[in-house]
């Protein structure tokens, strides 16, 4: 049944105010479905992201439901959040150091995590050691500190343990921002292979770096300033974006092959609005070279064809 998200707004509470990083959020993610989240740094992925299982101060629940399989996720309520963490919904953060205990050998730090959901390490231990050998790492780490380990080693046993209880939703947070060009592919590699084994149902792959979702994602959600822009699905978004923002981010991005003299990147001119007091109606307005008087109007996320997302009077 997947994952849908209605109508979510996450703020973050300061002393000047609320800082409106997520308004009103509306989508979903099918059975099966990579999700790719796009957008520039600050655009709201990661509370997205976040939301969805872990919103702690300062960030603050204004309103929205969640529902997984059928069944709502209650992401206000840190408590009842512990029966849906790491066997429902899993994240694998952006920086794995910071998901490791430097104190703790690998394998201890596993024991006590499925502890902590009362699952005995020794009965898994045998598919630890599969999942270990398909990300192509000794079952040595076991018995490692954190530190002994890579950059890229760390990432695979953080997406390992993330995964180990086979969630229904996995959350991958620029998980590929730190990596090597090599170790990128790998990683994105795994990701397409977990969902192919069943590992995982649906899973939310946030980047700012959307030409790597060329290769993994099914479908591509675009995010400005807190809001969604467009979603649909990989090919359509790349090849043929309908929301402004959507066009301006990808003709920014370098082709393979081209040079400079035959074909110049285009940036988009302006900077983003500030969270804390958005301006009304579309937040991209200022930037956009098709605003009209109408965009003073907040436009509606709405299907403008099948799979196809939008939130622009242009093409409503």
């Amino acid at each position: 049944m997947g994952l849908r998200v209605e109508n979510l707004r996450v703020y973050y509470r300061t002393l000047r105010g609320y800082v409106r990083a997520l308004e009103g959020a509306t989508f979903s993610v099918a059975d099966g479905e990579i999700m790719g989240l796009a957008g520039e740094s600050g655009c709201g992925k990661t509370t997205l992201g976040h939301s969805l299982i872990y919103l702690k101060p300062p960030m603050t629940y204004i309103e929205g439901r969640v529902f997984l399989d059928g069944r709502e996720v209650p992401i206000w309520d840190m408590k009842r959040m512990n029966e849906f963490r790491f066997r429902r919904i899993s994240i694998i953060p952006q920086y794995a150091m910071n998901a490791l205990n430097p104190t703790r050998k690998i394998g201890r730090m596993i024991a006590e995590l499925l502890a902590a959901h009362n699952v005995d390490f020794n009965e898994i231990l045998p598919e630890l050691k599969r999942r270990l050998d398909l990300v192509q790492l000794s079952h040595d780490v076991l018995n490692m500190y954190p530190i002994e380990l890579s950059g890229g080693m760390r990432q695979r046993v953080v997406m390992v343990i993330s995964t180990l209880l086979n969630p229904s939703l996995l959350i991958a947070d620029e998980i590929t921002s730190a990596l090597d060009v090599s170790t990128q592919k790998a990683v994105c590699e795994m990701i397409v292979e977990f969902r192919n084994r069943g590992f995982v149902r649906s899973t939310i792959f946030i980047t700012h770096d959307i030409s790597i979702l060329y290769q993994i994602a099914d479908t591509i959600a675009v995010m400005y300033a807190g809001q969604m822009a467009e979603k649909a699905p990989t090919e359509v978004i790349l090849r043929s974006p309908r929301h402004p923002y959507t066009r301006m981010l990808i003709a920014s991005l370098p082709r393979v092959g081209a040079r400079y003299r035959q074909e110049r990147l285009h940036g988009i001119p302006g900077a983003p609005p500030r969270l804390l007091d958005p301006p009304p109606g579309c937040r991209f307005r200022d930037r956009c070279p098709v605003a009209f008087e109408r965009c003073q109007e907040t436009p509606p996320f709405v299907e403008v064809e099948p799979g196809h997302f939008i939130a622009c009077w242009r093409e409503i």
